[in-house]
């Protein structure tokens, strides 16, 4: 832009970013090395369906059965005498009203269809249920 008249010792008009933008990057490529590692979770084999695969929000609480059906509430395990005191204290849920819900296949329908009566006798209104979609084409 412009010259200066004197022996050329004066501040710098241009801020060097290159320095900047090479962090960037070496941090953008960590976060996306590390991200897949950091989902942890209890390991369940979800039934398998023919549908469309749904979004789920990470941020909604998630309730797990496992194969043998141990109930998990997040990451915490909850017993199954204590389900129904576990979600009306939960302030969270109280408030969002809201909890998806995945379970082992081999859990037989009638301990997953008493932990949903547990899950509606504590006030939660909408339940989504996980499921692990094959798409067919």
């Amino acid at each position: 832009m412009g010259m200066s008249s004197g022996t050329g010792k004066g501040p710098l008009s241009e801020i060097n970013v290159t320095p900047l933008v090479d962090v960037m990057l070496v941090l953008l490529i960590i976060f996306m090395v590390s991200a897949p590692m950091m989902t942890t979770g209890i390991e369940v084999d979800l039934p398998k369906t023919h549908a469309a695969q749904m979004d789920v929000e990470e941020q909604k609480l998630l309730l797990t059965i496992t194969k043998e059906q141990k109930v998990f509430l997040g990451e915490a395990e909850v017993p199954y005498d204590r389900l129904e005191q576990a979600l009306t204290t939960n302030a969270r849920l109280q408030r969002e009203r809201e909890i998806y819900l995945q379970a082992d296949e081999t859990v037989p329908y009638g301990f997953v269809a008493r932990v949903m009566a547990l899950i509606r006798k504590g006030g939660i209104e909408k339940v989504g249920l996980v499921t692990d979609p094959t798409i067919t084409e």
